[in-house]
């Protein structure tokens, strides 16, 4: 029988020459190609390919985990994300298409008539993916460090070279299509091992009837109720908290760049709704999962390590995964009274046994005894989650510089080679900054990707919906707003995690009127929309032709010659 470490070594070698085959093959030569795949991705494609761009690192490794430790609480993340998809989705997507640009600052830029609101936009742009990118190399380092046994760092630079490959040489075609094939394995290595623990613990295969339709809800509330912990169902956040988590989460993913220049990759508006039609099918085969998959696993994890022997954790044994975990650092196990049993407790003071919430997911396939190439296809389903939205974050920041700032501002007389060079050096730099981020992140996986969401959140939502929505916000208003926006969110997440960020004993704010560093974000949105408005019409209006640029966008499609014109 094959060892863990060699299925995992076959997949993941399998799965990453599959990824640079694609890249290879699509790569580009022009920058039509480089930043919206030449505007010829067709529907389902695109479809999964937002998908995966969209279920990061934070979906696959970290949001079951965030729910299993986190309980009912966990679920502002769940509603968030995939509120957040449909609001942008039905919202957003079809006009920002109609808009026909390639990145969100060249839209802001355009619809804004300003190129200081396009440089305030790409800044924005670069702050929020680095801030992103960095939990997905976090990602990458936690699969490599665990699976294939080798140092957090190296892991992380094996994953840097994977993703410059096919985002140097294809750029956003490479990069779509090497999405459609990551999103097959990261959605294979979800729902198998959550069906099989669906039957393994309840006896129904489907783990969504199995969530509902059983007691193992009420079984792990009773079980954390005599270890002294929280019911599972019940919440602890402030009402306040969760609402303006929920919404972070909602209004920032409909205004991540990454996420949004996927809609400017396909043929035409229809196909653009459609696209989005398809990811939301795509995406809800993940995130209706999750919270089964997530109930399982702390049950799993509860049952399998409370009350074990402190001697039974050893290499080769049935702890054996346990055993390799601990050297990972992710993974304590600490026999405080000496009496050779570990205990899971609600008190820190007795509690022995301390889970890194982003292993939830990686090690419940292990935990439950499934076979290794299981495991490993967990394992090669992390790190497609990862690096696809890796590379889709990178190629804003390349774009952000390269287009929006090097060509749109800079150098506007320079070639479509030398464009397409400076794209590609952008990248290269990007990637490295990135896997300094991997190497030395912030926090843990889902944390960090909701400061981002809350940083797009304050920053692109604001300007992107008045875009649409309001002829009358001008220039001024948008940077005035923009620049309002994120500056007070990244403030007040610097302030609110200091101990992490700053290296400080406590946090120098704990939270705002109840409100938590993942929620800021919220209050930031609104300074950015009060801001927006009031300078906007403190001010100028817009020319005529941006207003009626605006409206043209907003009537559907063959109610006027104009609209008909924008398809």
């Amino acid at each position: 029988m094959m060892s863990v470490e060699l299925w995992t070594w076959i997949l993941v070698g399998v799965s990453f020459a599959v990824y640079i085959y694609i890249g290879y093959y699509n790569r580009v030569r022009d920058t039509k190609g480089f930043y919206v795949a030449g505007q010829g991705v067709p529907a389902v494609a695109n479809g999964a390919a937002t998908a995966a761009d969209w279920m990061s690192g934070a979906s696959f490794i970290s949001m079951a985990g965030l729910i299993s430790f986190m309980g009912y609480d966990g679920t502002v993340y769940l509603l968030g994300w995939t509120g957040g998809y449909v609001l942008l989705a039905t919202l957003l997507a079809p006009y920002l298409r109609k808009f026909n640009k390639y990145t969100v600052p060249d839209f802001v830029g355009d619809r804004y008539y300003s190129q200081t609101a396009r440089i305030v936009a790409a800044i924005c742009a670069i702050f929020v993916s680095f801030t992103y990118v960095a939990g997905q190399m976090r990602g990458v380092g936690v699969v490599f460090s665990r699976f294939l046994e080798i140092n957090v760092t190296w892991g992380v630079i094996i994953g840097m070279v994977i993703v410059a490959f096919f985002s140097v040489l294809g750029g956003m075609k490479g990069i779509t299509y090497t999405q459609v094939a990551q999103f097959c394995v990261l959605i294979m290595a979800y729902l198998i091992p959550a069906f099989a623990l669906s039957f393994a613990l309840t006896g129904i295969f489907v783990p969504q009837f199995a969530l509902n339709f059983t007691d193992i809800v009420p079984r792990l509330d009773l079980i954390q109720q005599d270890l002294g912990l929280s019911m599972y169902s019940t919440g602890t956040r402030p009402m306040i908290d969760v609402f303006c988590i929920t919404l972070a989460l909602m209004a920032g993913t409909a205004g991540l760049p990454h996420v949004i220049v996927r809609f400017y990759t396909v043929k035409s508006v229809r196909a653009a709704r459609y696209s989005a039609g398809f990811a939301l099918l795509f995406i809800a085969l993940l995130y209706t999962t999750a919270p089964a998959l997530a109930v399982f696993a702390k049950l799993n994890l509860i049952e399998t390590l409370n009350g074990a022997q402190t001697t039974s954790i050893t290499a080769g044994s049935s702890l054996d995964w346990a055993y390799k975990w601990q050297q990972t650092g992710l993974l304590t196990l600490d026999d405080k009274n000496g009496d050779g049993v570990l205990t899971m407790a609600g008190a820190a003071a007795a509690n022995e046994i301390m889970i890194d919430r982003d292993i939830i997911v990686l090690s419940t396939p292990e935990v439950a005894g499934l076979s290794g190439f299981v495991i490993a296809l967990v394992a090669a389903g992390g790190l497609a989650a990862a690096l696809s939205t890796a590379s889709g974050l990178l190629l804003v920041i390349s774009s952000s510089i390269a287009h929006d700032v090097y060509y749109r501002w800079w150098n506007p007389e320079a070639t479509e080679e030398k464009r397409l060079r400076v794209g590609r050096l952008t990248i290269l730099v990007a990637i490295i900054f990135a896997g300094y981020l991997g190497i030395n992140p912030p926090g843990f996986v889902g944390e960090v990707v909701a400061f981002a969401f809350g940083l797009a959140c304050a920053s692109f939502f604001p300007v992107i919906f008045m875009g649409i929505f309001d002829k009358r916000a001008n220039d001024k208003g948008a940077i005035a707003g923009m620049v309002v926006g994120i500056t007070f969110t990244a403030v007040m997440i610097l302030l609110m995690r200091s101990p992490q960020l700053l290296g400080t004993q406590a946090p120098i704010i704990n939270d705002v009127f109840g409100i938590s560093a993942q929620g800021i974000g919220v209050i930031g949105m609104i300074l950015n929309f009060i801001v927006s408005f009031v300078v906007s019409r403190a001010t100028d209006a817009p020319p005529d032709y941006i207003q009626d640029m605006v409206e043209g966008v907003r009537i559907p499609m063959g109610s006027t010659s104009a609209a008909a014109a924008h398809d």
